[in-house]
């Protein structure tokens, strides 16, 4: 059976045509492997380089790995936070003759860690809730498209920096399936897998001395299936309340809002007596904030980081000279977010340099920098200019933290 690569661009062939599909991954040469920290799989991985992108190539057979690429195409659709896929390469075939299995290829999501990168240094529990948040975000957003993950787990989500906190991506797909919606019963199978799944990689962790001495693994487990129902309680709960208070209505909608979430299909009915109105969020989509930073200024972040931005941006319209809201002779918050973005924005990510950054992007630079300016303004008690703060930050914070910042270039 002769090579074939079935892609999503037109441009990916030519480039993956270079490397050697005649040789088993285990024995890719190094100098086109990139040294990034591998999480742990069933299948061989590996990270190298096709022209300008790293791309993450896994063997696995040709059915499931057709499979697969069609699930995150579909999860790519839906706007499901997961790795980009590429490519499907089949038909490979040895030096020697024989056939070799069929690789699945992804973008490498920049800025990204699987978790035990993350417990290379003991990790705060603190910081371990955060990361139970971002999964427990990732698997209610899954499970209102429809998706039925089958393992999740930490092994299977790579997590990058969202303005203190975290935002959790799907890396493997091959054991999901996607409906037009899920039951209780399949909601509740994932669920438990991930209580399971959990436990038992921070019980490794413990095992191996890398998990702080006062976290549970147990309790850590069922830390997720907790979260979750808090946050799929909120998302779809029915709500009744009395006839004309429509505004609790719209004080629900900010609250979904607040979480993260737009509410783009409802359900309202009025009682038979005409007492009371029931409303039933039917279609919650996620990135509430990063749709409308987007479409304000072009920037495209995580929803946190959308969050921060939007408010710092609010703020500084606040203080031109042209910003009334209502007037028509004001200036559109389109036009002060564009300035907003080339006066401000721009020239502060710019000032801090590119070698200092390590594996953050713009958008975490920034919120960086507003909570450094938060604390000097604090212990300064009065307020001080972001170029202060950018060259304070540089000088004294960047240095310190710099180890950190940088992707592990180790297994």
């Amino acid at each position: 059976m002769a090579l074939q690569i079935s892609a999503t661009n037109p441009e990916h062939p030519a480039l993956l045509l270079e490397l050697p599909w005649q040789l088993p991954l285990e024995e890719w040469p190094e100098d086109i492997l990139v040294p990034l920290p591998r999480g742990i799989s069933r299948h061989v991985v590996r990270y190298a380089r096709a022209g300008s992108e790293v791309i993450a190539v896994k063997e696995l057979a040709e059915r499931p790995a057709l499979r697969e690429y069609e699930l995150l195409r579909d999860l790519d659709r839906i706007g499901i936070p997961s790795v980009d896929p590429l490519a499907v390469v089949t038909g490979r075939t040895a030096a020697g003759g024989g056939s070799l299995e069929s690789v699945l290829i992804t973008r490498h999501l920049g800025g990204s860690m699987p978790y035990r990168s993350m417990f290379e240094t003991t990790m705060r529990p603190a910081t371990m809730h955060r990361l139970m948040d971002a999964l427990a975000v990732l698997l209610v957003r899954l499970h209102l498209a429809g998706f039925a993950w089958g393992d999740c787990s930490l092994s299977n989500t790579l997590f990058r920096r969202d303005a203190g906190a975290y935002a959790a991506y799907l890396v493997d797909a091959e054991t999901g399936d996607l409906h037009p919606q899920l039951s209780n019963g399949q909601r509740d199978y994932d669920l438990d897998l991930a209580r399971v799944n959990i436990s038992g990689e921070l019980l490794d962790l413990e095992a191996s001395g890398a998990l702080h001495p006062s976290v549970d693994p147990i309790e850590f487990g069922t830390e997720i299936c907790a979260r979750y129902h808090g946050l799929w309680g909120e998302l779809t709960r029915t709500s009744v309340y009395p006839a004309g208070k429509y505004h609790y209505i719209e004080r629900r909608i900010r609250r979904l809002n607040d979480l993260g979430f737009d509410v783009a299909e409802m359900q309202i009915e009025h009682a038979t007596n005409g007492d009371t109105v029931t409303f039933v969020p039917k279609v919650v989509d996620a990135g509430h904030h990063q749709r409308q930073l987007l479409r304000l200024t072009g920037l495209d972040t995580e929803e946190n980081q959308a969050r921060r931005l939007l408010n710092d941006l609010e703020s500084w319209m606040a203080t031109q000279d042209d910003y009334a809201p209502g007037d028509p002779l004001g200036a559109r918050p389109e036009v002060l977010a564009h300035r907003w973005v080339r006066d401000v924005f721009r020239p502060t990510v710019r000032a801090v340099p590119l070698e200092l950054r390590g594996s953050m992007d713009a958008a975490e630079i920034y919120h960086e920098l507003l909570e450094h300016r938060w604390y000097l303004c604090e212990r300064a008690q009065h307020d001080i200019g972001l170029d202060a703060v950018v060259e304070d930050y540089i000088t004294n914070i960047l240095p310190k933290a710099r180890e950190t910042l940088q992707p592990t270039t180790s297994d």
